[in-house]
């Protein structure tokens, strides 16, 4: 069903797929997933098991909590006590698929709104354990090439267009030409990745299916001022596969239910952002200080240094006037015995 708001040309309200309460609903249907997967592979998906990987922090971050002291352990204990208040707290999506030409694939996918230290070793780990992760297959353990994609709130730095693919070339290094075949123990030890940048989607043009599929996920047009979990959407899709993703998150947008999951989520991003940022004004405070305090160390020392050159100076002085003095003692003695 398409909603009318849509065929009358108005914009419409969508929840933000950036979440992952969205994303998990978008992934549980195998239509969308396909086409999802398919457009950002540029293969044609026919078939797929996609499994999310429920992440969470709470158990190190209680222990953290229950190790340290003082300021560090309440503000690990408020990080502990958010992931109790939303329940899901990262979802890391895998999916086995099989492609058109018959080729079995795992997907790894990060969907990360937003960006804190440590994420990229989290993901590595991750990214670590599914390289030794044996998949059943028609009842058979088997090891799959990997490929990983990651969806991603924040944008970097260095990399302003939306969707980047890093892809891998086999060379001939001796005559720099491109090998065309493809080994098995090369595929399981490397892999190809995409990148998806949401908040450089600015440009839509929206010919493409992977124009329609950035759609969904460009960073503008929100509802609420103080929230980023629905957004009005301007685009009116033709196309089936994506009036069915548009349908699902506009019901997702204006269900009273479904739109606290969002705002849950939501505000347990926040509450943890301003966490870790408490937490590291606390250690650039504690550092500042530290800095402060060794400034101060090192003035006493170099005025103790000072001292110590003043004093040197003064028992120079002092044993130089004693020399002097003896030397007149002596002279006054020589005088007295010529006299005599």
């Amino acid at each position: 069903m398409y909603t009318s708001e849509g065929k009358t040309g108005k914009p419409y309200v969508i929840a933000n797929p950036i979440y992952d309460t969205v994303f998990k609903r978008l992934m549980e249907n195998s239509r969308v997933a396909k086409f999802i997967l398919g457009t950002i592979l540029e293969r044609q998906i026919e078939d797929l098991v996609v499994m999310p990987q429920e992440f969470t922090y709470k158990r190190d971050l209680t222990k953290t909590a229950e190790r340290d002291k003082g300021e560090k352990s309440k503000t690990n204990k408020k990080i502990a006590e958010s992931y109790n208040y939303y329940r899901i707290s990262k979802l890391d999506f895998m999916a086995t698929v099989r492609t058109d030409g018959s080729e079995l694939r795992k997907i790894l996918i990060e969907v990360q709104k937003t960006w804190h230290t440590g994420d990229v070793i989290r993901f590595r780990q991750y990214l670590g354990e599914q390289y030794v992760r044996e998949n059943v297959i028609d009842g058979e353990a088997v090891i799959l090439p990997i490929t990983t994609i990651y969806i991603l709130g924040n944008n970097l730095p260095e990399i302003d267009c939306p969707c980047v693919k890093v892809g891998r070339m086999y060379i001939d290094m001796r005559n720099k030409q491109p090998i065309d075949a493809r080994s098995e123990f090369i595929e399981h030890l490397t892999h190809d990745s995409y990148v998806i940048q949401a908040g450089r989607i600015t440009d839509v043009r929206y010919t493409t299916n992977l124009d329609k599929l950035l759609s969904i996920f460009e960073q503008k047009y929100f509802v609420k001022e103080d929230s980023e979990t629905v957004k009005k959407y301007s685009y009116h899709p033709e196309d089936e596969n994506m009036k069915l993703i548009t349908n699902i998150l506009h019901e997702m947008g204006v269900d009273p239910d479904e739109s606290k999951l969002i705002e849950d989520e939501e505000k347990s991003l926040r509450y943890i952002d301003d966490c870790i940022d408490g937490e590291l004004k606390e250690k650039n405070k504690t550092i500042k200080e530290k800095n402060k305090t060794i400034k101060e160390k090192n003035k006493t020392i170099k005025e103790q240094v000072e001292a110590l050159k003043e004093k040197d100076e003064a028992l120079k002085e002092e044993r130089k006037a004693k020399e002097e003095q003896a030397m007149e003692i002596e002279e006054l003695k020589r005088l007295l015995r010529k006299k005599r």
